[in-house]
């Protein structure tokens, strides 16, 4: 026997490959072994940059003895979340309903067949907080199994028979109106934390989908309090510890109302979504701070998180090296401060104004005396120019300490995300650089990640593309990702890669009768239920994703087929809209664009006009939600919404539609200003 992990692609998987537990990666042939040697399998679900992953790892799963128990009465299998999220998600749904709480390491005992019989996440070492010991739990399966097979087999028959009956009915209703769109509205109103911004209580987490919502609601209706919400909680974090103060970027979440103490691993998924969120922002209101945010989040993903080939990495890890020489990993070690720190890179006098200006207190915000670095709101001004002589030497400083790990997976998803968010962030800011990063990552999902049926691939590892297929929220993000280059570049082959994506998405994702979609596709492989969520969690549901990208699409085609199935899938969106909005944000902003139009622009004039340019960019900044641009030449071909476009009077000319009605052509950007919405912010 052996471990088997150490030819995997998955980092998570990778740290496991020396383990003495005999690791199997998730395969047909480790329930074959399960079945031949007639024992459980333990199913143990993480990914790279989980705290308590590397602790239930460090204890248990490096532990000689217990990996000798695991390896004598189960085959152990070890699957990464961000490769597998449809076998994340199938079993973390029977983990909530039997516990009524779900999270990672996720543990979960399974019959050689794949069905669930016990739950449960992290297990200690020993016995603590009311909690048995994983080698308790371990004995006490192992005994069930051997001494009451049959009565195992019933629980394990009931409840997937449980899960089943979970199937989401969901009748092909209407897509939602004014009406549910002014309800979901006051139901964020009521969950609104007023005085810290953000909804809800803690663990507080960047509500980015929510914030894309408001954002175009405030566009369509004039909604103030809706463009409130949206500004203030943005600002709460930026000025938050969850926002890195120094190196730009989020961390995953807070542990507190106030944004104080981050979980401080930064995904790239967050920063990706958040990046487009404060671009989108400063597009609405022109604030500095979230032109600042924008820019400086843009930044720390190409600087930190771009890899060799092109593309984006996962995450950065929680943990570091805790710099005192021991090899101890601590949370947060690479991010906080304490005063006498300060002191040592700073002298006196500039760690008082630096303790000042970013609130680090003698007692500490976080554990030890040490401090997140936070930009709390005082009286009086800084001088800005000391302010970033500081910023820049503790930078400096801290570059020195040792660096978080890095999870160098590539998932398409979440590159689809970044290429949307640097395509629009170098178009406002004139940052051509953010452009190219975004180009090359479309490029690396193309090349490595698309095979020849244009099926796309999960993740990639150092070049090397992985066995996983794609799931919705892939196929969904990607094309996403595709448009916004295709608005942003005026070059038709990436609106060509998102059609050949999104007819996926029609044929193996779709319920033709109900216009349902379903996280996997109709030919991947079975798992005891096809996973199926239209609500969001740290990203878009595929589902809402997909809705999104397929009106998109019709905007720029012209297609019914994708249009339709877009406003079928957006029946969800009414269900649960009203009733649960902070769970369905890309759903709701994806409903306003419809209600829009969504409106589809063509900006024609000649290539390297100074009018095409500032026409272009002027109709990249109107806020009329979901509106699509293309850009080119009278006599192009490149986009279908370029066909029959002539210039006006010689000069660059733009034609504005919706709902099959044109305005008239403008060649004025103070006129199209006005058809788009664009603020007046330059």
């Amino acid at each position: 026997m052996a471990n088997r992990l150490a030819h995997e692609t998955s980092p998570y998987l990778l740290q496991h490959a020396d383990n003495p537990v005999d690791w199997w990666p998730w395969s047909a042939e480790a329930f074959e072994e399960a079945r031949r040697r007639g024992v459980p399998v333990l199913l143990s679900v993480g990914y790279s940059s989980c705290h308590w992953c590397h602790v239930m790892a460090h204890e248990s799963f490096e532990d000689r003895e217990t990996a000798e128990y695991l390896n004598a009465h189960f085959v152990n299998v070890k699957v990464d979340r961000e490769e597998r999220p449809d076998v994340d998600a199938v079993y973390m749904e029977a983990v909530q309903a039997a516990t009524g709480q779900g999270g990672w390491p996720m543990t979960v005992f399974l019959t050689p067949e794949g069905e669930p019989f016990y739950f449960g996440t992290y297990f200690p070492p020993a016995p603590r907080h009311g909690m048995p010991s994983f080698r308790q739990v371990l004995e006490g399966v192992r005994a069930a199994w051997a001494d009451r097979r049959d009565e195992v087999a019933e629980v394990a028959g009931k409840i997937v028979r449980d899960l089943a009956g979970r199937e989401l009915k969901f009748a092909a209703v209407d897509a939602p109106g004014e009406d549910e769109l002014a309800q979901a509205l006051l139901g964020l109103t009521r969950e609104y934390d007023a005085a810290r911004g953000g909804f809800g209580r803690a663990p507080k987490f960047p509500p980015s989908m929510v914030i894309e919502f408001l954002l175009r609601h405030a566009a369509r209706t004039g909604s103030e309090g809706a463009l409130q919400m949206a500004r203030d909680t943005c600002e709460r974090m930026a000025r938050g510890g969850i926002y890195d103060q120094l190196g730009g970027g989020f961390a995953r979440y807070s542990v507190d109302r106030e944004w104080v103490v981050p979980h401080f691993e930064k995904m790239l998924y967050d920063n990706a979504l958040l990046c487009r969120v404060y671009a989108h922002l400063w597009r609405a209101t022109g604030s500095e701070l979230a032109r600042r945010v924008a820019l400086e989040t843009a930044d720390f993903m190409v600087r930190e998180l771009r890899t060799d080939e092109g593309g984006f990495a996962s995450a950065l890890d929680a943990d570091s090296d805790d710099g005192t020489g021991s090899g101890k990993h601590v949370e947060g070690a690479y991010y906080v401060w304490t005063p006498e720190q300060l002191t040592e890179v700073l002298g006196e006098e500039d760690a008082a104004l630096a303790a000042q200006h970013f609130g680090v207190t003698e007692e500490g915000t976080f554990e030890e005396g040490a401090s997140v670095l936070q930009l709390p709101q005082q009286e009086g001004v800084f001088d800005a120019d000391r302010i970033e002589s500081v910023r820049s030497r503790l930078k400096e400083a801290r570059a020195r300490r040792p660096a978080p790990g890095r999870d160098d997976k590539v998932v398409a998803a979440w590159n689809g995300l970044a290429v949307a968010a640097l395509a629009e962030t170098g178009a406002y800011f004139d940052r051509p650089d953010l452009v190219d990063a975004a180009i090359a990552a479309a490029d690396l999902l193309v090349r490595l990640h698309l095979d020849e049926r244009a099926r796309l691939a999960r993740t990639s590892k150092d070049g090397q593309v992985g066995a996983n297929a794609g799931v919705l929220e892939d196929y969904a993000d990607v094309a996403e990702g595709f448009l916004a280059l295709a608005s942003v570049t005026g070059e038709g082959v990436w609106l060509e890669f998102a059609g050949f994506l999104l007819d996926h998405v029609l044929v193996r994702f779709v319920d033709e009768e109900s216009g349902a979609l379903f996280d996997t596709a109709a030919d991947a492989e079975k798992l005891i239920r096809r996973p199926q969520d239209p609500t969001d969690n740290a990203t878009p549901s595929g589902w809402s994703a997909a809705a999104g990208a397929l009106l998109s699409y019709a905007a720029h085609t012209g297609s019914e087929p994708h249009r339709t199935a877009a406003e079928r899938a957006l029946g969800v969106v009414k269900a649960l809209g009203p009733r649960a909005p902070r769970f369905i944000g890309w759903g709701l902003a994806t409903a306003e664009a419809l209600l829009d139009g969504p409106r589809e622009v063509a900006v024609v004039g000649p290539q390297g006009h100074p009018g095409t340019r500032e026409l272009h960019r002027t109709a990249l900044l109107g806020t009329a939600p979901g509106a699509v641009v293309a850009v080119g030449t009278a006599d192009s071909d490149e986009l279908p919404l370029l066909a029959d476009r002539p210039l006006v009077g010689g000069e660059p000319t733009v034609y504005v539609c919706r709902n099959f009605t044109c305005d008239a052509p403008v060649t004025d950007v103070d006129r199209l200003r006005t058809a788009l919405g664009v603020a007046s912010i330059g």
